[in-house]
């Protein structure tokens, strides 16, 4: 019995223990359940971020002055009413005397002082190879290479608005002009083929221009729509092939 004893306790033994391993399993099966619903529920569910709009505004253009006009010095381009053939196509090179003069700040001077200014202008173009007749490309290199006047430049022109903001910024322009499309009664024989002016203003009918071929030029009044359709740079070909362009001296 002793003997069957020493045999049958240690299977008592056994099955105890493997019953104790079985219980310690079903409950560490529970535990580890448990902690997996408690780490899954731990992570909340993904959200999405609402978009934040960015408000832009426009900006609302300043309107223009009812009116607007520059101080420009004036001058005749044949200041002692000599219309010799160097006074005949001196327009240009007049225009641009008047522009130099209000950029400087300074006065033109006397009529002695005017028509010497614009004779060795024209002489230094003729120098230079210019004809009597330049384009506003042309001018603008005559404009830096005579005065030293080297921020000047041609703008493309689509419609008279553009002149009024142009000029209203501050500068005058320079425009070429089909002369015989600008209803000026002081003009002999219909205006020149080609012609430049400056425009320094304008009020509510048209544009208020240095006008150089009259000595009623200081101030003289275009209406808008014959004075744009009378715009038109130099073409050699056809002054109404001529490009609608101004100069401009400054950042505009």
């Amino acid at each position: 019995m002793k003997h069957y004893g020493l045999v049958i306790l240690p299977l008592a033994v056994l099955l105890s223990l493997g019953a104790a391993a079985q219980g310690w399993n079903r409950q560490k099966s529970h535990q580890d359940a448990a902690a997996t619903v408690s780490a899954v529920s731990v992570n909340p569910a993904p959200t999405s971020t609402p978009a934040v709009l960015e408000t832009v505004s426009t900006p609302v253009p300043t309107p223009l002055p009812a009116s607007f006009q520059l101080s420009v010095p004036y001058t005749m381009q044949a200041p002692f009413n000599k219309w010799d053939p160097l006074h005949e196509d001196a327009c240009e090179e007049t225009s641009l005397v008047m522009v130099r003069h209000f950029l400087t700040g300074t006065p033109i001077g006397t009529p002695e002082q005017a028509d010497q200014e614009i004779t060795d202008l024209v002489h230094w173009e003729e120098q230079h190879g210019y004809g009597p007749s330049i384009t506003l490309a042309q001018l603008n290199q005559v404009a830096a290479g005579y005065y030293g006047l080297t921020h000047g430049r041609v703008v493309a022109l689509s419609n008279p608005d553009e002149l009024r903001q142009a000029v209203a910024a501050g500068q005058p322009l320079i425009l070429g002009m089909a002369g015989k499309q600008l209803p000026n009664p002081y003009f002999s024989s219909g205006g020149p083929n080609y012609h430049m002016l400056v425009v320094k203003g304008y009020d509510a009918t048209g544009f208020l221009t240095n006008e150089p071929g009259t000595w009623h030029g200081d101030g003289f009044h275009y209406d808008y729509g014959v004075f744009f359709t009378a715009v038109h740079d130099w073409n050699a070909q056809n002054i109404l092939l001529g490009a609608k362009e101004y100069l401009v001296f400054g950042n505009r």
